[in-house]
């Protein structure tokens, strides 16, 4: 299948990814794990919801948490360059036939939600209130020091589609999986606004659902550490897969799932693709090297759980992939 044109003038200027936001079953659980042994900071709570940010992070907020009676993921958020951009992706979502609205949100500016032809569940803004800082608060440091949030991981059951729906909003194509042959269709994508290999990447799989979201983390130590802290912390049977390293963006990974089984990937060692220039890095789905370049064999949980957005039915994949998989 073709890989996406870049466009370099898209509708709207979407910045990065920014926070999300999961329904949780037990709030004060969901909050003692990510606070105490990840270590994201809380900025503000209540009975019913906690807003979480890293260290590195100005923004209020990169993770909520809010109070549920089902586990879900409700929102991804998006940040986009200016109030004007809003109004841009309002035009251009009207344009498209894709219904949005506009909504009052905490600690945010004017926010946009926005549900994707595939189901993913959007959200933008472009203003949020600001925090200083905590990079310097050694003191404050907890877990494995989370720097700031970097992406989200979906599935999706409509791959190609998905892709390029996001391409023409000006995301980038940085690393694919496809299917060896003249026919070979992408199974797998990793696409970015902020000049790292991705801010959204986009796996074949039962969607729409999310995957996982992940934190940039200083050095390889980081993850080691929080191991050893989830090990001697009641969180051992938390830790699903790594840690390792990836082939697919080099990172140096470990995934963890929250006491409702959201799954939260720590990472480092990425690297840099901001010139316009940079050519996409072609995996073949028969080279395992691309899912674990070392490591233990992923669980069969990886690849097949993830986090179900409220109210969007679950579909099955438009193919299965013929996938190598590394043992």
């Amino acid at each position: 299948m073709p890989v996406p044109t870049h466009v370099f003038d898209p509708p709207f200027n979407i910045l990065r990814s920014s926070h999300v936001v999961l329904d949780v079953v037990d709030l004060k659980a969901s909050r003692d794990f990510y606070e105490n042994a990840v270590g994201l900071h809380v900025e503000d709570a209540d009975s019913e919801t906690v807003y979480l940010r890293a260290v590195e992070e100005h923004q209020h907020h990169s993770l909520v948490l809010r109070k549920a009676a089902t586990a879900a993921c409700h929102r991804l958020g998006f940040r986009v360059a200016s109030e004007n951009d809003l109004d841009k992706a309002a035009a251009w979502f009207a344009a498209n036939g894709i219904v949005y609205s506009f909504v009052e949100r905490p600690f945010q500016g004017r926010t946009m939600h926005v549900t994707d032809p595939f189901g993913f569940q959007i959200e933008l803004y472009a203003t949020m209130e600001k925090r200083p800082h905590l990079l310097r608060r050694f003191d404050l440091y907890k877990g494995c020091h989370p720097q700031r949030l970097d992406h989200f991981n979906v599935f999706a059951a409509e791959v190609q589609d998905t892709v390029d729906f996001y391409a023409r909003l000006g995301f980038r194509l940085t690393e694919y999986g496809e299917e060896d042959g003249d026919n070979g269709r992408i199974a797998a994508a990793w696409m970015h606004r902020k000049g790292n290999v991705h801010d959204f990447a986009i796996t074949n799989g039962r969607g729409p659902r999310l995957h996982h979201f992940a934190y940039w983390v200083p050095t390889a130590m980081n993850i080691l550490h929080l191991c050893d802290v989830m090990a001697s912390s009641g969180y051992l049977k938390n830790l699903e897969r790594g840690p390792g390293r990836h082939g697919i963006s080099n990172a140096f990974f470990l995934y963890v799932r929250d006491p409702d089984g959201h799954r939260l990937e720590l990472y480092t060692s990425d690297y840099q693709t901001m010139d316009t220039d940079h050519e996409p890095l072609r995996w073949s789905l028969k080279d395992p090297r691309r899912q674990t370049l070392w490591g233990a064999p992923a669980p069969r949980s990886w690849f097949e759980q993830g986090s179900q957005f409220n109210g969007q039915a679950v579909r099955e994949p438009a193919f299965v992939a013929d996938v190598t998989i590394a043992d």
